[in-house]
């Protein structure tokens, strides 16, 4: 393996830090690395495997004015890319404006999430106001172009998905929704080339739904009127419709009135789904509504005859009340454990004939983080691959292959001590069956102060990893992942290999 240090950043975090989401498994890098020729510590690179894996990771370097929250932390993307039986590993920071204007002061600037407005030193992003941009939620690849969000609404940056090369913010070609920004989670559709998105606000109409076209230019946006403020977190799309969702979990009206940002999860209140053609205007929007719930994570969604079959991962209890003999830790965070949120996969048919909802849930294993072939995105399919967590914390023990026809499931268990990423489903180059292909996972292992990207075989997942590649640096744990072939990269298919195709 040939290691480049190539940047560091200078970090105000404590040294006797105590903070559960800023050590142990959490514990922010501030270097940054370039590795050709990734180690392989057990099997083989497969031949077959071919494109980009980008990850991106909370990775604070700054504490909190008051009291952190993980999703406040700077964003850093890793790549690992694969060529021809060989892998190169790349970590970047995320050049944010907030990061950017932090670095200069030398200290935060921001409100967290956890924190009052009033307690920032600038104005700032996000649907809440006040708040850093960290882009440190989700990466997607639209255009041969690395994309990375924030889940409270900011700008786009974009990053060479080889290099990560820093290349500014997405534009639109003008047309950027610069006053309310972008949530994260937008949908690249792979057979169109289009970009599907949506934001909100607190401000009418409190949310907004648009589509980039394969020319990066901003086609349609349009209205989505919401009853008042709402947390939104993802969507989905089919052939033909976008689905949005104003689900009965958002801040407390009454709190708002004093600008206190507290969530509350209202019982009485139905979850609601609009279906909206995917260039159709406001008035052509139909809202279903079903059981009340939160979902931060849809699967997929597709058309099947009058219905669309919306899958996604059901909370149980988007509140969860204090575990008696708790400490405060573990009451603060309460809300990011999968165990206390009780997600499990969940399907929602909403039927465009009738107007009505059936729902009903897929299995009994609590999971989230789900992903899914790109090739079948909008479409029918029948595998999904998720995480379960760690009981009491925001970490991934493990994977779970779903198999959605015949009900059963494939898991994996990583080592005690060792949290794995989400996912992505890479499929083998010339593949045409939908689990014909790997799956790519970071993994942040406490046992050996190390860190590892594994690929599993995505029919095989029980057999554990056909591929162990050993990263520089034991990396912190993280969020949101993408896959991006090699064949719709720039650059990849014209280069000697993968090492080359980064320098070009």
């Amino acid at each position: 393996m040939n290691v480049e240090l190539v940047g560091r950043i200078l970090s105000t975090l404590p040294e006797d830090d105590d903070h559960p989401y800023r050590t142990g498994p959490w514990r922010p890098q501030v270097r940054e690395w370039n590795a050709d020729d990734l180690q392989v510590v057990a099997g083989e690179i497969p031949a077959d495997l071919d494109g980009v894996y980008l990850r991106n990771t909370e990775n604070p370097v700054h504490p909190a004015k008051k009291f952190y929250h993980p999703f406040d932390g700077d964003g850093m993307i890793h790549v690992v890319g694969f060529r021809d039986g060989r892998a190169f590993y790349r970590n970047r920071y995320v050049r944010t404006d907030g990061l950017r204007a932090e670095m200069e002061a030398g200290g935060v600037l921001w409100a967290g999430i956890s924190e009052q407005p009033t307690v920032a030193e600038r104005d700032g992003w996000g649907a809440r106001t006040r708040m850093k941009d960290a882009s440190s939620t989700d990466v997607v690849v639209h255009r041969g172009v690395a994309l990375t969000s924030f889940y409270q609404c900011g700008d786009l940056y974009r990053l060479d998905p080889f290099s990560l090369a820093d290349l500014g913010k997405e534009g639109w070609n003008g047309h950027f929704p610069l006053d309310w920004g972008v949530s994260a989670h937008p949908k690249v559709d792979e057979r169109t080339g289009e970009m599907l998105f949506f934001n909100y606000s607190k401000e009418a109409p409190y949310m907004k739904y648009g589509v980039v076209d394969e020319n990066n230019d901003l086609v349609h946006y349009v209205d989505v009127p919401l009853p008042g403020p709402r947390l939104p977190h993802d969507m989905a799309f089919t052939e033909n419709y976008a689905i949005l969702n104003d689900f009965p979990l958002f801040w407390d009206e009454a709190l708002l009135a004093k600008n206190i940002h507290a969530p509350k999860f209202h019982r009485d209140m139905p979850s609601r789904f609009a279906v909206i053609p995917r260039r159709g205007g406001t008035e052509q929007i139909r809202w279903f509504e079903a059981e009340a719930t939160y979902t931060l994570h849809f699967v997929n969604a597709y058309e099947e005859g009058d219905e669309i079959i919306l899958d996604g991962f059901f909370q149980g209890d988007p509140e969860p009340g204090d575990v008696p003999g708790s400490d405060k830790w573990d009451r603060a965070f309460r809300f990011l454990a999968l165990d206390r949120l009780q997600t499990r996969l969940h399907r929602w048919r909403l039927n465009l004939s009738t107007g009505l909802v059936k729902e009903q849930q897929l299995t009994d294993s609590i999971t989230e983080f789900g992903m899914l072939n790109g090739r079948h995105a909008g479409l029918g399919y029948r595998y999904a691959y998720a995480a379960t967590g760690k009981d009491g914390w925001f970490l991934f023990d493990g994977l779970v292959r779903h198999d959605l026809k015949d009900g059963t499931e494939e898991r994996y268990a990583f080592a005690d001590g060792v949290y794995g990423s989400e996912t992505a489903m890479a499929p083998r180059v010339g593949s045409a069956a939908e689990d014909d292909g790997y799956l790519v996972t970071l993994t942040t292992d406490m046992n050996e102060d190390a860190s590892y990207c594994l690929v599993f075989d995505a029919a095989r997942v029980a057999d554990g990893p056909v591929c162990q590649l050993r990263l520089p640096e034991r990396i912190s744990s993280g969020t949101h992942s993408t896959w991006a072939p090699g064949a719709e990269l720039r650059r990849w298919q014209t280069a000697d290999n993968a090492a080359a195709a980064i320098g070009l």
